[in-house]
């Protein structure tokens, strides 16, 4: 089984899942260069969305990761409601859902700070904010945790410092009568 993330995130969007994504792939899309095998997503825990997320897991073929073959397994909406994480394996890879996640929250917390991105072919993608996945990584603090945060502490400081430049070239016409160029004023 390959891993497919465009079908998986394709399923969800299709179904209008309300989920944030979390782990690998979402560093990713900040900026990670650690490459990831699953799908990891945040969902919102309503009635509503159970009926959405089973729809969509339909298409998946879920089945419970390392569980004994042939184990009976069906993913409905009761079951969402009544379990809280899951780890599946799908004919399209494995994909993770987490009602909550330490460092994070609940769907609501992550979706406060969330980013929409373009990941793979989808458009307005929600992903994680970086402080909150960063949040997550450490709470979580196992060894593949660690490796990426070192990068993810990287790319949060060259943002702080991308917007601090960009909140000074800001400032800089305050500072300048119009149509003056601040570069060649000294000169």
């Amino acid at each position: 089984m390959a891993f497919d993330p465009d079908t998986l995130i394709g399923a969800l969007e299709e179904e209008n899942v309300r989920y944030v994504i979390v782990g690998g792939a979402a560093a990713t899309a900040h900026g990670s260069s650690y490459p990831t095998d699953d799908l990891d997503i945040l969902y919102e825990r309503s009635a509503e969305n159970y009926e959405r997320l089973a729809e969509a897991l339909s298409q998946l073929n879920p089945r419970l990761r390392d569980a004994p073959p042939g184990l009976p397994f069906h993913l409905d909406p009761s079951a969402l409601e009544k379990g809280f994480n899951f780890t599946l394996e799908t004919d399209f890879g494995n994909l993770d859902l987490f009602g909550e996640i330490e460092g994070v929250g609940r769907y609501e917390d992550a979706a406060a700070g969330a980013a929409p991105v373009t990941l793979w072919r989808h458009e307005g993608v929600q992903i994680v904010g970086l402080s909150d996945l960063i949040d997550a990584k450490e709470a979580a603090a196992r060894p593949k945790d660690k490796k990426v945060l070192t990068e993810l502490y990287a790319l949060r400081s060259e943002r702080a410092k991308g917007r601090a430049g960009a909140q000074a070239q800001d400032r800089r016409p305050e500072k300048h009568g119009a149509g003056e160029d601040p570069e060649t004023e000294a000169s």
